[in-house]
């Protein structure tokens, strides 16, 4: 008789959990190391040594012209334009091949914007760049 019960034709009512805990996890630990890749954009390099090579970074000098007035040199708002020229000196003797970077809102008139440029000539800094939002390409 305990034979004929195990035979039965009836359906299984109960899930069993544990394989979709199994499976659940395998995925939860994926999406973890994936994660961690993905957040980490820098990727560990060995670098080979050489005599000559430097392991110094290039530092920019940042000028931010508000259409409103403002100038904001390196994150920090300055009186007027003409404090860039002391400031711009100052980076320039602590870092010979200092970059300035210059953002000026698209309402800045010409003439605040070469004035600048012509007060980091004076600090003897070579390279200066425009900053500019890229825009789509037109399409035809």
């Amino acid at each position: 008789m305990a034979a004929g019960a195990l035979e039965s034709d009836e359906a299984i009512t109960g899930i069993n959990v544990t394989p979709l805990v199994d499976i659940t996890l395998v995925l939860l630990i994926i999406f973890m190391v994936t994660t961690k890749i993905v957040l980490n954009q820098a990727v560990p390099l060995d670098l080979p040594k050489a005599a000559t090579g430097t392991s110094e970074l290039q530092v920019v000098f940042s000028i931010v012209l508000a259409v409103d007035g403002r100038t904001i040199v390196d994150g920090k708002l300055v009186p007027n334009d003409e404090a860039i020229l002391a400031l711009a000196r100052d980076s320039q003797s602590q870092h010979p091949d200092l970059r300035a970077v210059i953002k000026a809102d698209s309402a800045v008139t010409h003439g605040r914007v070469i004035h600048v440029l012509d007060l980091l000539k004076q600090a003897h800094v070579a390279k200066i760049a425009f900053g500019v939002s890229p825009v789509a390409p037109a399409q035809h």
